[in-house]
């Protein structure tokens, strides 16, 4: 059994037939024993998926293979351990259990929507062979730390994460959006609750760069002048200096990991709701039906969402 590894990725390309697309990337996962994450829109793809080393590498030559996605470019991370497990209930003329494979992602699942991150802006979000129209410049990791060092404290990094992901980790000093969801930020800029930004250099960024893309072009078509997005996201500059760039604190992803370091020693910046101690550590909230995710000690994982705790 070869190491368990993590995809994330995304393409944004015009595509014709998303529901073919769809059905197409359902019947190669399932083939390959990947589970996780992936959405199809008339603009491209969008996907976070886990699984065995050999078949990750299956999935990104096999998926490559379609003209659309021939520039797919992958973000590899490292997964937890695979494990067997039964299945609930017996199975088969002897009542065997059935086993399945468990990794950091309970199931598998391919939707079609209209837009690849839900900003609510589907009909303004244009796109050709090279990507976004009009989106904002593409900085490396690098040149991320040397335009900061250029411009110094005229540098705004904009979080473009919603704001409980920023609790335990976002660059040193930045904006960070009190937004539970994609579509308020849209809200919030219409509104002109950034417009003191609109003559300084913003920098976007996200997990892994692709609500950058939608967010920046966004922005651009809003009046803001000179906006940029991290190339690749959170993932490629941490993965480029660790601890020991801008950014400060742990990651928020969307897997069985919930977050991750990138590199030994980060700083704890998160508190936690209940006792304000340190801690990286996000939850759901304990009612069932509530969708509000926050910062918990060790001791509190079990606890509801401010809003419950008051009820």
């Amino acid at each position: 059994m070869s190491e368990p590894k993590i995809l994330l990725y995304y393409v944004f390309a015009p595509i014709a037939d998303p529901e073919a697309v769809r059905l197409w990337q359902q019947q190669l996962c399932e083939s390959l024993g990947l589970r996780g994450r992936i959405i199809i829109s008339p603009h491209g793809i969008n996907g976070t998926v886990g699984g065995e080393l050999d078949a990750c590498k299956q999935y990104a030559r096999r998926t490559r293979e379609f003209g659309p996605f021939a520039g797919l470019e992958v973000k590899w991370s490292e997964g937890t351990a695979l494990v067997d497990a039964p299945e609930e209930g017996l199975h088969g003329v002897d009542r065997a259990p059935r086993w399945k494979r468990i990794t950091d992602f309970p199931k598998l699942s391919v939707k079609v929507r209209d837009e690849l991150v839900a900003f609510g802006i589907p009909a303004e979000t244009l796109v050709d062979a090279d990507g976004v129209v009009g989106g904002g410049q593409h900085l490396s990791p690098q040149q991320v730390n040397e335009l900061v060092a250029d411009r110094g404290d005229d540098v705004v990094f904009f979080d473009g994460r919603n704001a409980w992901e920023a609790e335990i980790g976002r660059f040193r000093g930045a904006v960070v959006p009190d937004v539970r969801t994609t579509h308020d930020f849209i809200a919030q800029i219409d509104a002109g609750d950034y417009d003191a930004l609109k003559g300084r250099p913003v920098v976007t960024y996200c997990t892994g760069g692709i609500r950058c893309e939608i967010l920046s072009a966004a922005m651009r078509e809003r009046g803001f002048g000179e906006v940029y997005q991290v190339d690749g996201g959170i993932v490629k500059y941490g993965e480029a200096f660790g601890n020991d760039g801008l950014w400060e604190g742990s990651l928020a992803v969307f897997d069985g990991r919930e977050s991750l370091d990138f590199a030994p020693g980060a700083a704890v910046i998160g508190r936690c709701r209940v006792c304000d101690s340190p801690s990286n550590t996000v939850v759901n909230c304990a009612n069932p039906a509530c969708k509000h995710r926050f910062v918990v000690c060790a001791e509190h994982t079990g606890a509801p969402c401010a809003e419950h705790a008051a009820a």
